[in-house]
């Protein structure tokens, strides 16, 4: 039977433990644990000694727990069963996390459900060895970061839902304004799930929520920014959102041919909506005569039309404005040719 003289592992960074295979161990192994590693033996199910950084060679005096455990003949190098689980006590800083599916919340300022989504990262660093190894390692060959995260996805997800769901409906953040608070409610979800991770002999370094959003596939999400859209636009330009209301359905009801039900929405419209429309069309109506050009002031002696505003006539002198009949002195309009009082002729 082959003894194991060197254990060393040099595994990449996103693995938190390796099992070293189940083959025969000596006293005289040299055990390698690098920077950042940390190694435990295993012997009948318990873990005893727990080697540091540096090259440990394995012998009676140095590991006390594993030498009372296993009865050694005096000089001998007899091979024993045991097993070494390597650490690796390193940050890691990329560990993904994001929702399976969206959160139903309450918008507080459109008063909507609106289906919310989440995603981040956090970091994480081993600090108990035995309670990992114990716990959640167990006899696994290899113990990654991505298996941690599946391990914690139940407490996460439930804890980070729960946060953001009340965040929303208790501070009225709208979900359109909720980017502006990820940092404050990043650091309060991190801090509730410090001790779920502690129990299992991880340190939770940090935490991020880095985004909040919604679906854009959503009927709701939909009709909302469809919503939010038209009212920005009836907003450029200065009108309401019942005015364009009002255009629309009557733009549908002049496409509807013949009576029927194109018919009854017309007069619905006529009924409901008339004297908005109404107000709207006198404004409109209003600006066009105040846009349009005064009349031509006209000579009532000799016929001849002359610019607006002018006092005597271009053609004969005659002042332009009003006159009085010649026979019983009443004032007439300017341009009038009879006297309405006595019928004289008003002109020259």
């Amino acid at each position: 039977m082959a003894i194991i003289d060197r254990v060393k592992y040099d595994g990449p960074a996103d693995i938190l433990v390796w099992r070293y295979p189940p083959d025969d161990l000596s006293w005289g192994t040299q055990v390698i644990v690098n920077q950042s590693q940390e190694a435990i033996f295993y012997s009948g199910g318990q873990a005893l000694d727990i080697l540091l950084p540096g090259t440990h060679t394995l012998k009676t005096a140095n590991i006390p727990l594993l030498r009372t455990l296993i009865k050694v003949p005096f000089g001998g190098e007899t091979p024993f069963a045991a097993e070494i689980y390597y650490i690796n006590r390193a940050v890691n800083l990329n560990v993904k996390w994001g929702t399976n599916a969206p959160i139903p919340v309450q918008d507080p300022k459109f008063n909507v459900f609106l289906p919310v989504r989440a995603f981040g990262q956090f970091g994480v660093q081993v600090s108990d060895s035995r309670k990992l190894v114990t716990k959640l390692a167990g006899t696994m060959r290899e113990f990654s970061v991505d298996t941690l995260s599946e391990y914690f996805k139940g407490a996460l997800l439930t804890k980070a839902k729960d946060y953001i769901a009340e965040t929303i409906i208790k501070t009225k953040i709208p979900l359109l304004e909720i980017a502006a608070h990820l940092e404050e409610m990043s650091e309060a979800i991190g801090a509730k799930l410090g001790d779920d991770f502690s129990a299992y002999g991880i340190k939770l370094v940090n935490f991020y929520l880095n985004s909040v959003d919604v679906s854009e596939d959503d009927e709701t999400v939909k009709r909302l920014k469809k919503a939010l859209s038209d009212r920005a636009e009836m907003d450029i330009m200065g009108a309401g959102y019942n005015t364009k209301r009002t255009f629309d359905t009557l733009e549908k009801a002049a496409g509807n041919e013949g009576g029927g039900a194109g018919a009854g929405l017309g007069l619905g419209m006529g009924l409901g909506a008339g004297a908005g429309l109404g107000s709207l069309m006198s404004g409109v109506m209003g600006q066009a005569a105040a846009a349009k050009p005064a009349p031509a002031a006209l000579c009532p002696a000799c016929r001849a039309e002359n610019q607006p505003g002018a006092r005597f006539c271009a053609s004969c002198g005659k002042p332009l404005g009003a006159v009085k009949c010649p026979k019983c002195q009443t004032e007439l309009v300017a341009g009038s040719k009879f006297c309405s009082s006595c019928g004289e002729k008003a002109g020259g």
